[in-house]
């Protein structure tokens, strides 16, 4: 299984171009390698890169959850799905982000990014939107440790 993990700086040209970072284009196998499935999270700000079988088992979780025949399923599922597109990865890794997406992401000004591992898929981020909402380390242990612990009561 594929493993998306690190946090990967880049930078995206004036046509909107960005190389996907090595250890990540290395990770992508078949037909991955030369285009990924790029869905702009609801409410975030910050894009998600999925291999195929990644988003399609995503979309399989979706599916399951949501009544095919429940008209507000339907447009649920509908709204998630327009966000997504599939992207193409040129001969040298790169891919080619929109005005629309860039803008998305609030990369408007400043085109240093970052790509941040998200062990299933991998995030796309404006640098500094991404160290305005970073958790402290303190406050990142703290919240992991709750939501473990939650968990493992669960478990019990």
């Amino acid at each position: 299984m594929t493993r998306f993990i690190g946090k990967y700086e880049a930078k995206a040209d004036s046509k909107g171009r960005i190389f996907i970072p090595a250890p990540y284009r290395k990770l992508l196998a078949g037909e991955d390698r030369e285009r990924i499935v790029m869905h702009k999270e609801a409410d975030s700000d910050y894009i998600v890169f999925y291999p195929e079988e990644a988003w399609n088992k995503k979309l399989n979780g979706l599916q399951e959850n949501l009544d095919e025949w429940d008209p507000e399923d339907q447009m649920l599922l509908f709204s998630f799905t327009e966000d997504a597109e599939w992207v193409d990865i040129d001969s040298q890794g790169r891919i080619l982000l929109s005005k629309k997406n860039r803008n998305a992401i609030k990369l408007i000004d400043d085109n240093e990014i970052l790509f941040i591992g998200g062990i299933n898929s991998f995030a796309l981020w404006s640098k500094s939107r991404y160290e305005q909402v970073k958790p402290s380390p303190t406050d990142l242990a703290s919240k992991l440790r709750e939501k473990m612990m939650k968990k493992n009561r669960k478990a019990e």
